[in-house]
């Protein structure tokens, strides 16, 4: 019997390449059990049964972008102030369905949504990946974060957040207003907590070499995250950023575009992670307009992309678990899957595709059920026309997604 309804809960894949995001070579001739959402078999199918006929198709788990910015899905130069709400969400929503359409199941987003966008989703109202997030961002004034005009106060900030779906960063100065401000993003919803502790690429007050957050600052958002057992990630270039956010306790870093030997040492020592982000790089060397951003951002690029590139080798040699993450912004973030084509060129498409499975799920805390084909695993597929480890551009092809599974359930099928 062939498989035809999405709502089915028993059914064997049969007839793909199969490449489970371990790390091992692709198998052929296998098939895959999903019974209520779960896999519960890798191995030969029965001869009778509900079965889907994936032939032709490279199925990989499903993918897990690490680092996104849903809210920030329209031009963002208009979408502060320009966009009505109405559409501002209409691009959150679309945005939502085209990154499960390119086969990521699963997205950590590291600020500008709330916990809104993240159970509409859940709930089935609009079409999207499952998605882990911190709420806003915590920055220190003037920092990375706080994107305000130079003219406007400081204190008419927080006016710009439009409450129940988009809130971009909160100014946190000195340990208490950390204390006050992070245990707020956890009465809404946040399921962990990401800090700015360098300047940033797209920054309009600060330089990469600047250092943000005092260690004991750091430090407060630490303990109140420990007290929930989750955890804190920093945007982060610079090492002595870096360091001091180590020292302080984190266990995560985004971008790491200047991490030397010495520094990839110290967070493997401490078990932090490293998320590079090469695809937005990549974009915005093609035109920071196209985003709405100015175009003197640009300026910073060149030596954002090689460093993260050096970063992530040094880090990988050093011991760090490396992850993956887009980090794209602005109105066009349809091709998520480009960043693994950028990593394949740099290390393996084996290794490529593991940092953004296996690897992901475990810096996410989700490692127990999602980010490999294994038995026991949530049902979460994407189904490639083509063989990305063979030809990682297939990777980079948005179109190249025929089949889509999560959570057992088959939301996009264009075999």
């Amino acid at each position: 019997m062939t498989i035809a309804d999405p709502a089915d809960t028993d059914y064997w894949i049969v007839g793909a390449r199969i490449v489970d995001g371990t790390g091992a070579e692709p198998v052929d001739g296998c098939a895959v059990h999903v019974e209520n959402g779960t896999i519960t078999e890798v191995g030969r199918a029965p001869s009778r049964g509900a079965t889907l006929d994936a032939s032709g198709l490279t199925l990989t788990p499903g993918l897990i972008d690490a680092h996104v910015h849903l809210g920030l899905s329209s031009d963002i130069a208009a979408s502060m102030g320009q966009l009505s709400v109405a559409e501002i969400a209409a691009d959150m929503f679309d945005n939502c369905s085209q990154t499960l359409d390119s086969g990521f199941t699963t997205v950590r987003d590291t600020g500008g949504i709330d916990a809104g966008l993240a159970n509409v989703v859940a709930a089935g109202k609009v079409r999207g990946p499952r998605i882990l997030q911190c709420g806003p961002i915590q920055c220190q004034t003037g920092g990375h974060g706080h994107f305000a005009p130079g003219w406007e106060p400081a204190d008419e900030w927080h006016r710009r957040a439009i409450p129940g779906l988009r809130d971009l960063s909160m100014l946190s100065d000195g340990v208490d207003e950390m204390r006050k401000n992070v245990r707020e993003a956890f009465r809404r919803g946040a399921q962990f907590l990401k800090l700015c502790v360098t300047g940033g690429v797209v920054s309009m007050h600060d330089k990469l070499t600047d250092v943000q957050f005092s260690q004991d600052e750091i430090a407060a958002a630490v303990a109140e995250a420990k007290d929930r057992a989750t955890y804190v990630t920093v945007h982060a270039h610079n090492n002595d950023g870096i360091r001091r956010a180590v020292a302080a306790g984190v266990t995560c870093v985004e971008h790491g575009s200047d991490i030397d030997e010495a520094t990839a040492a110290v967070m493997a020592d401490n078990a932090v992670a490293l998320v590079p982000t090469l695809s937005v790089t990549h974009a915005l060397a093609n035109g920071v307009e196209r985003s709405g951003l100015p175009e003197s951002i640009g300026e910073r690029l060149g030596s954002v992309m090689q460093g993260q590139i050096d970063g992530l080798l040094a880090a990988r040699a050093a011991g760090v678990r490396v992850g993956s993450g887009s980090d794209l912004i602005g109105p066009d973030q349809r091709n998520r899957g480009f960043e693994l084509q950028l990593r394949s060129s740099i290390e393996t498409p084996l290794l490529a595709l593991r940092s953004a499975t296996q690897i992901n799920a475990d810096i996410l805390g989700i490692g127990d059920r999602v980010g490999t084909i294994e038995a026991g695993k949530q049902a979460d597929l994407a189904g490639f026309f083509g063989d990305p480890i063979e030809r990682p551009e297939v990777f980079g092809d948005p179109a190249a997604v025929r089949l889509v599974i999560q959570n057992g359930r088959i939301v996009k099928n264009r075999r």
